[in-house]
């Protein structure tokens, strides 16, 4: 669908110095784009931060042939286009400051799924495959839909165990949806849309491909979801910079750890370091950590649990008071246990570890 202000809109797009974040603040103070294409410069330079070099394009008919030439290429290859006043523009995205003022896609932006980015290197190894593999594997009975770049390696292989796990996912693109990059990809592409996903980019035909696009395109995969994954990555590569972008736009960060002597590991490693990424422990406990409520399966299994030693008197005990209390607080299990802090904890980390409880917030406990 597209509309009279999409058509402004790439007009504006097309001058020189009207990023998103100036569109942005002229569409506030003017009230719409095609209002700032028809505005005087005085009108125009009213607005904060707004000066003659940035408008000086304005009103160019070229640009508003060259726009309306756009939506009659978008209507015959079924693409949409949504301003951030439309229905279906990304939610996570309108939250920040330099997001897209339009966006171009094919496929389907379902708004009832919770959007999951997730990056990595181009020469990815076994060890991020058999991740991703796992990860999706675990997703699989959830409301979710994955996002990624389309890029070689890590990239294709989310997308790729997505379609196998049949979660729909969405490939973010540094180019216009009139060509795919790699062109190695185009089956993957088709296939995505096949199967209730969607390709989504920020760039217009008109705009070509440049090496910045990407730089520009991470941020958009940053911004999709309120949660990152980081697969594996050198020191400086891609996923470093969506990872900028996120921590940025204060979204949680989790990236894969691995052995110091492996390359696409280090750059992970430093992320963790630095805090800028939770270290990732186990599947379970990131599946949780990404803050929504999976599915149930229709005939779920019964998780593993380590037999407690009947020694282990005090474990028994406590089991046996959190099976009448179901939650209950560290200071209620040290009374009714008669147990001190400093030796219970140690049992609840046991009990967690084995799989019988879970520790929450505030120090609570639940039976599992």
């Amino acid at each position: 669908m597209t509309s009279e202000e999409h058509l402004y809109i790439l007009a504006l797009k097309q001058c020189k110095n009207i990023g998103n974040i100036n569109l942005k603040k002229l569409i506030a103070n003017i009230g719409s784009a095609k209002k700032v294409w028809e505005s005087s410069p005085k009108s125009l330079l009213s607005t904060s931060g707004i000066g003659k070099q940035t408008i000086q394009n304005v009103g160019n008919k070229e640009f508003l042939l060259i726009a309306e030439k756009e939506i009659k290429l978008c209507e015959k290859q079924n693409i949409s286009i949504i301003s951030q006043k439309d229905d279906f523009y990304p939610k996570h995205l309108l939250n920040c400051d330099d997001s897209p003022v339009l966006i171009f896609y094919k496929g389907n932006l379902n708004p009832n799924l919770n959007p999951i980015s997730i990056v990595g290197t181009r020469k990815m190894t076994l060890y991020g495959k058999s991740f991703i593999q796992e990860l999706l594997s675990g997703l699989s009975t959830s409301k979710v839909s994955t996002v990624s770049g389309l890029a070689l390696g890590a990239d294709s292989c989310v997308h790729e165990e997505s379609l196998k796990n049949q979660i729909p996912t969405i490939a973010v693109l540094a180019q216009g949806l009139n060509s795919i990059y790699p062109a190695k990809n185009k089956t993957l592409a088709n296939k995505i849309l096949e199967n209730n996903g969607a390709l989504v980019t920020e760039y217009a035909s008109f705009e070509g491909m440049a090496r910045e696009n990407f730089l520009q395109r991470n941020r958009i995969i940053a911004g999709f979801s309120p949660n990152l994954i980081v697969v594996e990555t050198a020191y400086g590569g891609g996923s470093v910079t969506t990872v900028g972008f996120a921590n940025q736009y204060n979204r949680d960060v989790f990236a894969l750890p691995g052995k110091i002597t492996d390359i696409y590991s280090q750059g992970c490693n430093q992320l963790i370091s630095l805090n800028k990424a939770e270290t990732i422990v186990d599947i379970n406990s990131l599946i949780k950590n990404l803050n929504f409520i999976p599915q149930p399966e229709l005939f779920p299994k019964e998780e593993a649990r380590i037999e407690i030693d009947p020694e282990k008197k005090n474990h028994h005990k406590i089991l046996e008071i959190m099976t009448e209390n179901k939650t209950i607080s560290l200071d209620e299990l040290a009374e009714k246990s008669g147990i001190l802090h400093h030796k219970l904890l140690p049992i609840l980390l046991d009990l967690e570890i084995y799989g019988y409880i879970n520790c929450l917030s505030g120090r609570q406990y639940q039976l599992n």
